[in-house]
């Protein structure tokens, strides 16, 4: 038995989880009305800043180590479902800590180190929760779970949307080459659609992952998924129309034809 399936017990576990939801949502009206100031968004007003890239590997690499840890530190590691969620995790944040910064060109960007902070926050409260559940509170999944149907819908999802995420990133990234850090109208994939296919496949990836997973900590990642990127896509969509007097009209901001 690990050393830190003890530490809080699962009524106190799920009052606190209950609560970061709570915060969840009770943000979601601020984000709609102010915009996060890092990426094309950037301003200098938001007090001392960092280097892009080493913030985005310092702001997302607390998800990976807090999450492996404390599923690894547990006793539900043996149990085939818990190693997959394990593998699924590390998929996409080794990714987004370690690859996806080595990919972008403009090196010398910044971002606010409050903004970086908040992150750091965000990743820690999300990497724990999930997993510290998965890794001691979980009360584990028999091995008919991979025929449940809420299972194999979830994992067909997390996949659909971590390679639409990984497929309209490449896009965004391609449209930079040779220096040039102006930005440009991207037209292909669901971009015809949408101004943020990339958030929207990270929001079915993680809707995905609560569907398999079945459970309260996941269920709050989603929400704050959700939280997180549908003001952001919000955001990119009104600044695209500003920047372009060309946008397409009919394009969305994040879902096709609705929002």
């Amino acid at each position: 038995m690990g050393n830190y399936n003890v530490m809080i017990s699962l009524q106190t576990f799920n009052i606190l989880v209950y609560i970061w939801i709570a915060m969840a949502i009770l943000l979601f009206p601020v984000l709609l009305k102010i915009t996060a100031p890092y990426g094309r968004h950037t301003r200098k007003d938001w007090g001392p800043m960092i280097n892009n890239r080493t913030g985005w590997i310092l702001m997302e690499l607390p998800a990976l180590v807090i999450f492996g840890f404390f599923l690894i530190s547990g006793e539900n590691l043996g149990i085939p479902i818990i190693f997959t969620i394990l593998i699924l995790w590390v998929l996409h944040y080794f990714h987004r800590s370690l690859i996806y910064p080595f990919r972008i060109s403009l090196s010398d960007k910044k971002m606010p180190v409050i903004i970086m902070l908040f992150a750091v926050f965000f990743n820690c409260i999300n990497g724990f929760i999930n997993g510290y559940w998965f890794g001691s509170l979980s009360p584990g999944y028999p091995i008919a779970w991979m025929e449940d149907p809420r299972f194999i819908l979830g994992i067909i999802l997390f996949i659909i949307g971590f390679l639409v995420n990984q497929y309209h990133d490449r896009i965004l990234l391609s449209l930079r080459k040779h220096g040039d850090k102006g930005y440009q109208i991207p037209r292909r994939g669901l971009f015809r659609f949408v101004s943020c296919p990339n958030f929207l496949g990270e929001i079915i990836e993680w809707g995905g992952f609560a569907l398999m997973t079945w459970c309260l900590p996941s269920f709050s990642f989603f929400i704050w998924t959700f939280v997180n990127l549908i003001p952001r896509a919000l955001d990119h969509h009104r600044w695209y129309r500003q920047q372009f007097d060309n946008y397409p009209q009919n394009r969305k901001a994040i879902i096709p034809y609705l929002l």
